[in-house]
This record gives C-alpha cells, sequence and structure tokens, in this order.
C-alpha cells in the first residue's frame, strides 16, 4: 500500500496563484472567515442515521455571536450559488455547522435548509491550501466534472459534492444483485487514469464519491474525487494510481474478475483522448494554470526529485529530468498523455 506523509505541509496562496484566481474569477470577499468560524464554546458528537460516530462534531457558539455568524453563512451561501443574490436566503437558515476533527486541514461543513419544503444543501469553509486549490482547479479543468469554490484571502469556500462515500458503497450495495459491476469496474479504471495523469495522490474509498445516475434501461457511474489536498506532493508515484490503495481492494477484485488486460487499455486509452479533448478546448487557461503551477512552491525538493526519477522509470521518458517543480512534472504529464493520444 503507497506510504501518505502523516502531516502535509500546508502551502499558502502565492502572488502567482494570486494572479491567476483574480484572472479567472476565483476570488471573492466575504462577511467571515474560515478563524472566525473557530471561535465556538463548545462541541457535540455527529452520529449518523445508524448511530455510529461521524468523527464530525456540531460546533456551538455563543447566542450573542450565533446570529452574526449565521447570516454571514447564508450571505456565503448565496455568493457561492446566485453570485452574491441575497434574495435566495429569504428562506433559508442554517440547521448547524459541523467540524472534521480527524483530518489535517479541520474543514467547516456548513448544512443550509430551505424552511419551505426541508430541502437541505451543505458548503465547506476550510483554511486555504495552494495544494487544494490546484487540485480543485485541475479537477475542473480536466475531469468530466465541474467544480465550484471561492478564495477570500486564505479562506476557501467549497461547494458540496453529492454521491455515496466510495467506502460505504463498497460495504453496502457493491454485491446488492443491483449494481452494473462491469461498467462501475469501467469506470474506475477511467477514474484512475485521471488521478495519474494529473498527479491527484491519496485517492482511498473514503476520499471519493460515487455518483449513480438511471438510465432507462442501465445504471451510469461518476467516481468523483472529494479530497485534493494531496495534488502533487508525494514523491512515489503509487500514491498517484488508486488501484494501489488496499481500501480500494473490492472494485480492483470485481475489475480483475470482469475485464481483461485489452479491456483495461482500451478504457485508458478513452480516458487519456479524452482528457486530451478537454486540454484543447481550455487550451488558454491550462497554459495559465501551468505556467502558474511550474513557479510555485508545492512540495519538498526531494519529493520532486524521486517523483521525476519515478515518472522517467514508468514512462521510460527523459522529458521528466528537466523538471523543477511539481507544476512541471505536472505540465510534462499531461505532455505525455497529449502526445499518446494524438
Amino acid at each position: 500500500m503507497p506510504r501518505i506523509s502523516r502531516k502535509k505541509k500546508t502551502y499558502p496562496i502565492s502572488e502567482v496563484l494570486h494572479s491567476y484566481l483574480q484572472e479567472h474569477a476565483r476570488l471573492t470577499t466575504v462577511p467571515i472567515t474560515y478563524q472566525d468560524l473557530g471561535r465556538y464554546n463548545n462541541t457535540i458528537p455527529l452520529y449518523d442515521k445508524f448511530n455510529q460516530d461521524t468523527l464530525w462534531v456540531t460546533v456551538l457558539y455563543p447566542q450573542h455571536d450565533m446570529d452574526r455568524i449565521y447570516y454571514a453563512l447564508k450571505m456565503i451561501y448565496s455568493i457561492l450559488k446566485a453570485d452574491g443574490d441575497v434574495s435566495v436566503m429569504e428562506h433559508l437558515y442554517v440547521d448547524r455547522v459541523d467540524l472534521c476533527i480527524y483530518g489535517n486541514t479541520r474543514p467547516f461543513r456548513v448544512r443550509i435548509v430551505n424552511r419551505i419544503n426541508d430541502n437541505f444543501d451543505y458548503f465547506y469553509i476550510k483554511h486555504a491550501d495552494a495544494s487544494r486549490i490546484y487540485g480543485l482547479e485541475l479537477e475542473h479543468i480536466l475531469s468530466p466534472n465541474r467544480i465550484s469554490y471561492l478564495v477570500a484571502n486564505q479562506t476557501l469556500i467549497e461547494e458540496h459534492v453529492a454521491g455515496i462515500p466510495g467506502d460505504r458503497f463498497f460495504q453496502d450495495q457493491l454485491h446488492d444483485g443491483v449494481q452494473n459491476l462491469t461498467r462501475l469496474a469501467k469506470e474506475f479504471v477511467k477514474f484512475n487514469e485521471r488521478c495519474f495523469v494529473r498527479l491527484l495522490g491519496d485517492m482511498h474509498a473514503t476520499n471519493f464519491v460515487i455518483d449513480v445516475t438511471p438510465d432507462f434501461d442501465e445504471l451510469h457511474y461518476r467516481i468523483r474525487a472529494i479530497d485534493f489536498d494531496q495534488q502533487s506532493y508525494e514523491g512515489h508515484r503509487t500514491i498517484y494510481m488508486p488501484r494501489y490503495f488496499k481500501q480500494n481492494n473490492p472494485i480492483i477484485q470485481v475489475g480483475l474478475k470482469l475485464m481483461t488486460s485489452e479491456s483495461v487499455r482500451q478504457y485508458q486509452t478513452e480516458e487519456h483522448a479524452l482528457m486530451a479533448t478537454r486540454v484543447r478546448s481550455s487550451r488558454y487557461q491550462i497554459q495559465h494554470l501551468m505556467h502558474t503551477m511550474a513557479h510555485d512552491t508545492l512540495s519538498s525538493p526531494e519529493n520532486v526529485a524521486q517523483l521525476k526519477q519515478d515518472l522517467t522509470d514508468f514512462y521510460q521518458s527523459t522529458n521528466f529530468s528537466r523538471c523543477q517543480s511539481m507544476g512541471e512534472i505536472v505540465k510534462t504529464s499531461l505532455e505525455v498523455v497529449l502526445r499518446m493520444s494524438i
């Protein structure tokens, strides 16, 4: 199993990244920050519907601060979802604010409810980390998924990615007799390629969700990453390949049973071609992102040296030997795939 650094360093937003975010409308101003949400005075453990501890806690604020904080959170939701149109706030209220106590970044999750129909939504407020921002941007451009997020100084605001957590899906639904396991295994192969090519690491079953869409005669699957902290940070290539994580063994075993090596190569080629198409359709933005990323610091020199050697050996290509940063390695990885897809 790949070994992940126990505590990843957080990288601040640099001037070059700030300029990129400003040009591509990712910057905003908000009435409350990540640090403000840390001023709670009590917590309550949060349990799921099966009475299992979620390892999240619901935070409680002093009464004199709560109204101000909840109003500010509704404002942030309107900025994220409606470009600041405050009319959407009329029937909304903040049901609770949760804090993840087991993750490195300790994100806050806000549950927003529409009082008219009890429909609810979530969004997240986190301390801004350059690695995560690059991961979100690469996901938005290179994957079939669109990502809505905003940055305000050192506060990161993210929309909720809907889906069934991978570990829960493997435990409860993988072998329920309803799923199309061949289609699901195919999607995992394509997901593995998306992660490896753009160097998104640590994609074990708790860090992605499975979105199941019923069609008129079949089920379609999309595996979506929900944790981008390990974007191009570690030095070993296996960190960026979900097929090497033991938590993903249930779906890996399904793939070994149902797919041949020829079909796996076919699905890999298909995904490479799709990624190449996405790169070409967003050529100027991806060029700007790669230039920005290449001039930023996202990992240690030791990790950069290790990863470029690993990828040189894997691809049998000397192109990686010239890379001096993680951003340059990502750029070279994309160039290799583009050439393979022509």
